[in-house]
């Protein structure tokens, strides 16, 4: 018994230095932020500890708010500085940044304080159709009036420039001739439900 309650107390330490807070930025609806949330709402080793918008009105607040995670907006001359940014980050000890909708750079100090620690989904295989103002419907709208035979989903590290960080991980899928906006939009959606959580869970605890 004593053997087994040392055991237990060793498994609980690991457990708990395992432990990631993340935090996920949206500006906007925020369905792939719920989804994610909703992915970890059970995780041992894993818990979305806040949310951040760059919008007061952004209903990616109320959904996370309606799930009881911490959710915050901070106005346009704080992500300018990324000063106050930083500490509600430190505040709630977050350890990696999702980004799920995030329409505006990250300032400079916080890429510095979480090297390798923040990622981003885009929906075209980047290089792609990437880039400042290519997100949504502008990307889906591009890639249909290119005549492109097939899309999908990049996931990557977020660096000082728009898209253009270490590409983690891409998922395609066809474009149908019969393709509207619609249609493709929420197909790649799919992808993004379905594969975003996992690869942030691979990334974090390597499963």
């Amino acid at each position: 018994m004593q053997v087994f309650a040392h055991f237990s107390r060793l498994c609980a330490f690991f457990r708990g230095f395992m432990k990631r807070n993340i935090a996920v930025l949206a500006s906007g609806n925020g369905t792939n932020a719920e989804n994610i949330i909703r992915y970890f709402s059970s995780n041992e080793y894993i818990d979305v500890s806040l949310v951040i918008s760059n919008r007061q009105n952004a209903f990616v607040l109320e959904r996370a708010r309606a799930l009881s995670i911490p959710a915050i907006s901070y106005e346009k001359d704080e992500w300018s500085s990324g000063k106050n940014v930083l500490l509600g980050l430190r505040k709630y000890k977050i350890d990696f940044i999702v980004l799920a909708g995030f329409m505006i750079r990250i300032p400079t100090n916080i890429l510095h304080a979480y090297p390798d620690k923040i990622i981003n989904i885009h929906p075209s295989l980047l290089p792609r159709f990437g880039g400042k103002g290519m997100y949504g419907d502008f990307v889906h709208e591009a890639v249909l009036a290119a005549g492109e035979k097939e899309s999908g989903i990049t996931i990557h590290y977020v660096n000082e420039h728009y898209d253009e960080g270490a590409v983690i991980r891409q998922i395609k899928c066809p474009v149908l001739s019969t393709d509207t906006l619609q249609t493709l939009s929420q197909r790649i959606h799919e992808l993004e439900y379905k594969y975003y959580p996992s690869v942030i869970e691979e990334l974090l605890i390597g499963v």
